[in-house]
């Protein structure tokens, strides 16, 4: 797993987090609207769980690749 994550570029991985954490563009993106039904206990349908881990996926392998970079780090 680390060495996929060692393979991803930085700037496009950012890129299509960026994008899907706002995506669609000009309404309320579908990240924030699936986690306020999460917290509020409506996220039920199957279709609203895959729509969450479609748009979540690309920042959470932007965060694991951030935290396999910091692990890395030699310690100062």
């Amino acid at each position: 797993m680390l060495a996929l994550l060692d393979r991803l570029p930085w700037i496009p991985l950012a890129a299509i987090a960026l994008l899907m954490a706002l995506a669609p563009f000009g309404q309320t993106p579908h990240l924030v609207e699936k986690v306020r039904m999460l917290m509020a206990g409506t996220l039920r349908r199957p279709i609203d769980v895959f729509d969450l881990g479609i748009h979540a996926f690309p920042i959470v392998m932007l965060l694991a690749k951030l935290a396999a970079s910091l692990a890395r780090r030699p310690a100062s």
